[in-house]
């Protein structure tokens, strides 16, 4: 199969700082760790670079320290930092970043922000401003900041958005599932209304707490399918965040090629275009190859 992992993390911090890192995240996770988490069964495979939440000084240097270590990691593609919400500011690292090398988008991280924040006028101008780049946006939020996404979706129709982590639902744990929730499921199905939103199926491990089943996750594969479509389906392995898993924590290097097979069988047992969803949608809505 061919893997294009629309959702990976790099980070080293001996070249950068990133201030929330602890546990077994903190330690460089770059070109060499990546070779130990591979996907045997994948004949080709490259990646999308996200943004790994460095210090906002170093958004610039990230994205170029990434670009250099593309050939070893298989980066095609660079999901950069960016605040939208900083008027000039936000339109000079804008532009900044749209003459670096591979950068195809831009993650402003809104999990921790207050809500309301992709909604407000000034997020708004920054993500219009994005839009005449022709850069695309990641919006990495919770649950109850879907509405937030999809009203963001709607101020600005000319900005391709995709969701991370399918809006992280609470998805319990393998010993005790949860169902998915009903706000979780009207988020979701309001924002798929928007033709220019897709969704990543990425970062379900990172949210189960410890170890997690394929039946654990596919009713949450299952309802967005069921919005989005298999055409608007993005895999992300969420790599290294997701393949921490355990109590205590560990770091498990296998844990990706896990949930590369979990929705590559998933999108079978389903019928739905499994090589769209491991490569093709990824490719498009980012534009590259």
């Amino acid at each position: 199969m061919r893997l294009l992992d629309s959702h990976l993390h790099l980070w080293d911090p001996s070249r950068l700082d990133y201030e929330w890192l602890d546990g077994p995240l903190a330690q460089q996770f770059a070109a060499d760790e990546l070779d130990h988490a591979g996907v045997a069964d994948a004949e080709t495979t490259a990646a999308i670079f996200v943004q790994a939440e460095c210090v906002e000084s170093q958004f610039l240097d990230e994205a170029r320290w990434v670009a250099e270590t593309a050939t070893r990691t298989g980066v095609i593609g660079i999901v950069a930092g960016a605040r939208l919400d900083r008027g000039e500011e936000t339109t000079a690292h804008l532009a900044a970043l749209a003459g670096l090398d591979r950068v195809v988008a831009v993650r402003h991280n809104l999990q921790s922000e207050p809500d309301g924040t992709a909604r407000s006028d000034a997020f708004c101008a920054g993500a219009a401003v994005l839009a005449t780049h022709g850069l695309r946006f990641d919006a990495c939020v919770r649950a109850h900041q879907l509405p937030d996404v999809s009203d963001l979706a709607a101020a600005v129709p000319a900005l391709p958005i995709v969701l991370d982590h399918l809006g992280k639902p609470a998805i319990g744990t393998a010993s005790d599932p949860l169902r998915p929730a009903a706000a979780w499921l009207e988020g979701l199905r309001a924002l798929s209304v928007h033709p220019q939103v897709s969704v990543k199926l990425s970062g379900l491990p990172a949210e189960a707490g410890g170890p997690w089943s394929p039946a654990q996750v596919i009713p949450f594969l299952d309802a967005a399918a069921e919005a989005f479509g298999s055409d608007r389906l993005l895999w992300g392995g969420d790599w290294p965040v997701s393949a921490v898993v355990g109590d205590p924590p560990q770091y498990r290097p296998e844990s990706r090629a896990l949930w590369a097979r979990t929705v590559a069988d998933w999108a079978v047992e389903r019928g739905l275009d499994a090589d769209a969803i491991l490569w093709g949608n990824a490719a498009r809505f980012y534009g590259v190859r």
